[in-house]
């Protein structure tokens, strides 16, 4: 079986779990960047090895965006409209942002100006949004500007974007947000309470996106005339994962929530 290669701040159950089916997991004491490098490299010297490469493959954002596809049908089964009156709102996490990039790519095509798309990221690896900002995309770290790109949601904890997704979907994003890794507990935690469901930091992200946009998100809302739609609208948060968190560990995050709630 083919190796793993990861960074160092992938979970330690994560990692665990790999070995636990025979797969050698090679750790770099650096970020995603590197460790998908060294995975290219390691690909190019081996004639039998097919490498799937999360920052510039055409074929693995086109499979991303698949995923539009079936949520149309979703939408369609449970009767939820998406027009000019019925907005949908989409709140994506992003790491490198090949998983994000491929699914707008897919809305937009489906929906055009129905639906918004936003990324949302952890304050330590706002990646996307510093290279969009910039528009140097790859060609800029957030350790650049100072950040440690340490985070519990470590789904998400990349230092540089893909310059492919985006120079793709700089004119298909509506916004991109950020969110502190305590918020991510308290939103594990209530939703836990709430909806009985339990979901990992990085899956916890979008979470942020609904409550930023109408608190905080009125100049675009008025920038697209969408004041007197958003009582029709669909909001829609893109939760990437959390099933095959162990059970101690997803107890560890409802824990941490619950003290930070109770602080």
């Amino acid at each position: 079986m083919s190796p793993s290669i990861c960074q160092r701040t992938l979970k330690k159950w994560k990692k665990d779990l790999l070995r636990s089916k025979s797969v050698t997991v090679i750790e770099y004491q650096s970020d995603y960047g590197k460790a998908v490098e060294e995975g290219r490299k390691q690909a190019e010297a081996d004639p039998a090895c097919h490498f799937i490469d999360d920052e510039q493959s055409r074929d693995l954002f086109l499979g991303y965006s698949v995923a539009a596809l079936r949520l149309k049908k979703q939408l369609a089964e449970q009767q939820i409209q998406v027009d000019a009156e019925h907005p949908l709102f989409v709140y994506l996490p992003c790491g490198v942002g090949g998983g994000p990039g491929g699914i707008t790519f897919g809305l937009k095509a489906i929906y055009g100006d129905h639906v918004h798309c936003f990324f949302a990221e952890p304050t330590h690896s706002p990646c996307m949004l510093l290279g969009l900002m910039t528009e140097l995309h790859d060609g800029i770290s957030v350790t650049d500007i100072g950040l440690d790109n340490v985070t519990a949601a470590d789904g998400l904890a990349v230092g540089r974007p893909s310059s492919f997704v985006g120079e793709t979907i700089k004119s298909l994003i509506s916004g991109i947000y950020t969110v502190e890794d305590d918020q991510l507990f308290r939103f594990i935690y209530e939703l836990a309470n709430r909806q009985n469901m339990y979901i990992e930091p990085s899956a916890a992200a979008g979470l942020q996106g609904p409550l930023h946009l109408m608190e905080s998100g009125s100049s675009y809302i008025q920038a697209q005339a969408l004041k007197s739609d958003m009582s029709k609208a669909t909001h829609l948060v893109w939760s990437t994962g959390g099933s095959m968190v162990p059970v101690e560990v997803m107890n560890s995050y409802y824990e941490q929530g619950k003290n930070l709630m109770n602080r």
